[in-house]
């Protein structure tokens, strides 16, 4: 008898027809000899809503009651989709992420997971039933629920997996798998049977499916991952921890993927002065701020002055520019500017950190095709541009066709 989790995201569970449909694959994978543990988001738009819900009450809304508040759209998602299973004569039932032992730091909105007692899961389990836990949410030592932010769920039943020692965690979506490219953009793009952690890693933290701190998770505990459809019974792909050795050691094309991000905006502090620690002057508000930081680029001095240069998700460049004028002013930083119409560009393959020629492949393309680079990030088995918004596509497309990922 197998273990499974099974998570089911927002647009899997958009209303009772979908929740229904959801809750017969489950219980035929029951049926098939596995315990089963569900992990759902809200339904559809349910966290969009209230949020907008909680602003229309403040501006500001305070981020303990804010959680308590998102909190309720994964009990209602897991609630209904317990008794959808029981309507089927599937023994089941649902909890919170409290109830199911999954306990939190303090950091409301964004909080990781310190702690996973799966002791009343196995229980359950224990007796036939369907466990249904709501996603994105944990409870902390002062007993205050929390959210775990941004692909919540995702981590939600990654953790589980890896708790329960399950023999696979299976992301149910909106997609089948994971594609060498969006296939919205690049028509031609494949759907991949399998990728390692670290290439789904650095695809995931550049715009691709499934969040990056569950992909962290799971490669961290070894959990296998399946994405697949939760409306189509097609092979997916399987995330795992693949050996690139033996006879794919020299495979001809090293990048496994084109991945894109919109909604990128850039800072840039302006005549900042050349001396030991500003730099950190300059990222420690922000960091105190909540404000993730991404690319960084910091010019050559001339005459002991300096311009640097770093992207926020939009969303957060309000505050950015806030916190980072206020930094450039104590520094005595000449000012700061922004753009905010921009997005980025990266090829993934964990084969090209031993071979040479990748880049100036990958610039060659773009340049070829009038799109002009920003800035330029990298890590061992990725290189990632960023681009003007308006040619995000246009550079996905180029760049797919370039590194020939359209052919096996």
């Amino acid at each position: 008898m197998a273990l499974l989790v099974q998570k089911y995201g927002g647009t899997s569970v958009g209303d009772a027809e979908k929740i229904t449909n959801v809750a017969r694959r489950v219980a035929a994978t029951q049926a098939a000899g596995n315990q089963i543990v569900v992990v759902v988001s809200a339904m559809g738009k349910a966290t969009d809503e209230l949020i907008a819900l909680a602003q229309s009450v403040t501006k500001s809304p305070e981020p303990r009651e804010l959680d308590l508040l998102l909190s309720t759209g994964e009990l209602v998602s897991s609630t209904l989709m317990a008794m959808a299973l029981r309507e089927l004569g599937v023994a089941s039932i649902s909890m919170g992420g409290a109830q199911a032992g999954i306990q939190t730091d303090t950091a409301h909105g964004r909080a990781s997971i310190v702690h996973l007692d799966p002791a009343r899961v196995r229980r359950e389990l224990d007796t036939g039933r369907v466990v249904i836990v709501a996603g994105f949410q944990g409870i902390t030592d002062d007993m205050d629920i929390t959210t775990l932010g941004r692909g919540g769920s995702d981590t939600t039943a990654v953790a589980l997996a890896a708790a329960l020692k399950a023999e696979r965690c299976e992301v149910y979506t909106d997609v089948d798998g994971i594609y060498t490219a969006d296939p919205r953009v690049v028509p031609s793009a494949r759907k991949l049977s399998e990728i390692g952690y670290e290439e789904m890693l650095e695809l995931a933290t550049y715009g691709a499916k499934m969040h990056p701190r569950s992909i962290e998770l799971a490669a961290w505990y070894k959990v296998p991952v399946l994405v697949a459809s939760s409306t189509q019974d097609i092979p997916g792909t399987l995330i795992h921890d693949v050996d690139n050795g033996g006879n794919a050691m020299e495979v001809s094309n090293k990048v496994s993927g084109v991945t894109y991000e919109r909604n990128v905006a850039r800072i840039t502090m302006r005549a900042v002065p050349d001396r030991p620690g500003v730099v950190a002057h300059v990222f420690e508000p922000l960091t105190d701020a909540g404000i993730s930081v991404d690319t960084i680029v910091q010019n050559a001095s001339a005459e002991r002055l300096t311009d640097v240069s770093f992207t926020v998700e939009r969303a957060d460049l309000v505050r950015a520019l806030e916190v980072s004028s206020r930094v450039a002013s104590d520094i005595g930083a000449a000012d700061c500017v922004a753009n905010d119409h921009l997005g980025n560009v990266s090829i993934v393959g964990t084969g090209m950190q031993n071979a040479p020629g990748y880049a100036s492949r990958m610039f060659r393309a773009l340049s070829d095709a009038a799109i002009n680079i920003e800035m330029i990030t990298t890590s061992q088995i990725r290189i990632t541009c960023i681009v003007d918004e308006a040619q995000v596509n246009d550079a996905v497309r180029v760049l797919h066709q370039a590194f020939e990922l359209d052919t096996e």
